[in-house]
């Protein structure tokens, strides 16, 4: 822990660098209006909720409570067969409620739109209208849509069918202009009446329910949502909202996002024909409520709707009522309402985590994925241990959802990782780079004047003797001696003799090829290896080396100028020695005989 810690500390305007870059993009994902990008992430993160949807729901039933009864194919041909169209005449549902009714159900729902039509029965219709004034257990529907007013004037609505509650203001509800009545006599009859408006997400998928929508400025509930109420006995004008959208009802939660939407938690389908709840054909009840009208054996049991709730609904698909949603490809929409009442019967339904909480998921999970970069020396473990920590992740993300009913992110947390973890690696392999080369310099250069040192010079001698062999070239070998070196020492002191030293050092890098290697030698003697130079242009380059040398002042303290000379002595491979001991003894040999000749020159042996 300690060396990551010391890691940190010295790298950390990298590891700040790459926080930032996780952070805007963080900032991207949630903040930014909408994109392109955006709107991938979230259709992915839908796809996610899928998939942990399909995974969780195998774990969870549906409550054998709830009854369909559907109008399903062998249904829609019998009534075809019977009454030779579709609509039907309305007593026929006005007898299916009769029977239903009698078998003692709790609360009864049709997911269908009695409006007006053209072969409209008035004795019929009032059959149907005269079942809703007598069972107030009754439920129905109306649907709102935004058709031109040349179309369809805006119908005005019964105050009684408005919703009594206050939204919030971080709450807005789709708005609807225009509204498809019903029968105005079974808005007369009961106030057993809602929307059935399920809007789908861009996938064509109905993962959420809205609760709430508005229309004229007045708030209207979905039709579901008020049978579950009744039948928990909870008033929704004594309802509340609290700071996170959550609408308390009675001892009920109902989380809703901004758009006054339910989430919807979805059951495995436990029934035969891939269904969820328990079916009933449409046929079958019509045909028991005949046999006992005419004191005859009835098809289904007696008790078969006793204390139950029952959907009325179809799942024709000619009657264009089959939805998409994360558990089925085709499912009825009346299904739909079943699931959001037992949702909210289970108080099930389920809430997006806020996106502070899924930042600090994200942030949480950048940190192990820097921790594993930086502790774990292999790559393979490192990617083993990645893949592993994201497979994880997912498992709890889909544990919290079937535990706890919680959408957390999962598609920014992933992208956010492979960023982070790929980042990780690149600052540890520029980290290891620079420490390499921090390293490689120590060893290879003297700390006073910042030449290559001893050790790298005989290294690079030796290399370039076997260069030159093999290439048939030549290179040659410079060596400097500041002249009187000593007196500056005892002179002016050691700390004179250091920036001597420095400024000499800097002179000969100035006075090379960025190809030549300038080395210091020991003490105050230096040395130059010119790349594919013969002696005489080496001669030349010393002699150069050593006038620019004399000819410049040396400011060794704010008071103090001196001038500086060397004596300088050269040899060249393969003439003056093949060898790196022969090159070096005969540059030598030269170097002393500058000194005898009265320093600050190139010696040379005649």
């Amino acid at each position: 822990m300690k060396k990551f810690i010391n890691i940190l500390f010295r790298h950390r305007f990298d590891i700040i660098y790459g926080s930032i870059l996780i952070l805007f993009l963080l900032f991207m994902f949630i903040f930014f209006p909408k994109t392109e990008t955006k709107n991938i992430i979230n259709a992915m993160e839908n796809k996610s909720f899928d998939l942990r949807q399909s995974i969780i729901s195998k774990n969870k039933k549906s409550s054998d409570d709830i009854v369909i009864v559907s109008v399903d194919d062998p249904s829609y041909e019998y009534l075809l067969d019977k009454y030779g169209d579709w609509p039907i005449p309305r007593d026929v549902y006005a007898q299916i409620l009769e029977y239903i009714q009698s078998q003692g159900a709790k609360y009864v729902g049709f997911d269908l739109l009695f409006i007006k039509s053209l072969n409209r029965i008035p004795q019929s219709d009032n059959k149907l209208i005269n079942s809703f004034k007598k069972y107030k257990n009754t439920y129905t529907a109306l649907n709102f849509d935004n058709y031109s007013k040349e179309l369809r004037t805006p119908p005005v609505i019964d105050d009684k069918l408005k919703t009594k509650i206050t939204l919030p203001d971080s709450i807005k509800p789709f708005e609807f202009t225009n509204c498809r009545l019903i029968l105005s006599e079974i808005i007369e009859a009961t106030k057993n009446i809602g929307h059935i408006n399920t809007p789908k997400s861009d996938d064509g998928f109905i993962r959420q329910i809205p609760l709430f929508i508005k229309y004229n400025n007045d708030i209207y509930s979905f039709m579901t949502f008020k049978l579950a109420l009744d039948s928990l006995n909870i008033d929704i004008e004594k309802s509340h909202f609290d700071k996170n959208n959550n609408l308390i009802v009675g001892n009920k939660k109902i989380p809703l996002s901004n758009n006054a939407e339910a989430i919807l938690n979805w059951y495995s389908p436990k029934y035969d024909g891939d269904y969820t709840f328990k079916y009933i054909s449409f046929w079958e009840v019509l045909k028991s409520y005949e046999a006992k009208k005419n004191n005859n054996k009835e098809i289904l049991p007696q008790d078969t709707f006793k204390n139950k709730i029952v959907f009325i609904g179809t799942s024709v698909f000619s009657l264009s009522d089959i939805k998409t949603v994360p558990v089925s490809k085709y499912m009825p929409g009346v299904e739909i309402h079943a699931t959001l009442l037992n949702n909210i019967i289970d108080n099930s339904l389920i809430r997006k985590a806020s996106n502070s909480q899924n930042i600090l998921i994200t942030v949480f999970l950048a940190f192990i994925c820097i921790m594993t970069v930086f502790k774990i020396r292999s790559v393979t473990i490192g990617i083993t241990l990645f893949g592993i920590i994201n497979i994880v992740f997912l498992y709890i993300s889909t544990y919290v959802m079937e535990k706890y009913n919680i959408w957390i992110w999962t598609i920014i947390p992933l992208i956010t990782t492979v960023i982070t973890f790929l980042y990780s690696y690149i600052i540890k392999y520029l980290i290891k780079s620079r420490d390499f080369e921090y390293t490689y310099k120590l060893a290879t250069t003297d700390g006073l004047t910042e030449l290559y040192n001893h050790r790298y010079f005989q290294e690079q001698i030796r290399f370039k003797i076997k260069q030159a062999e093999r290439l048939n070239t030549t290179f040659s070998l410079i060596i400097a001696d500041i002249d009187f070196f000593k007196k500056f020492n005892d002179t002016y002191g050691h700390q004179a003799g250091d920036a001597v030293l420095k400024e000499v050092a800097k002179t000969l890098k100035s006075c090379v090829r960025s190809e030549d290697y300038v080395c210091r030698y020991g003490g105050e003697e230096m040395t130059i290896i010119l790349n594919n130079t013969n002696r005489e242009s080496a001669y030349l380059i010393a002699k150069k080396v050593c006038d620019t040398i004399a000819s410049k002042k040396y400011q060794l303290t704010p008071d103090l100028e001196v001038n500086v000379t060397l004596s300088l002595g050269v040899a060249s491979y393969p003439n003056d020695g093949k060898t790196p001991s022969a090159l070096i003894e005969y540059a030598d040999k030269c170097l002393y005989k500058a000194k005898e000749n009265g320093r600050n020159q190139v010696g040379f042996i005649e």
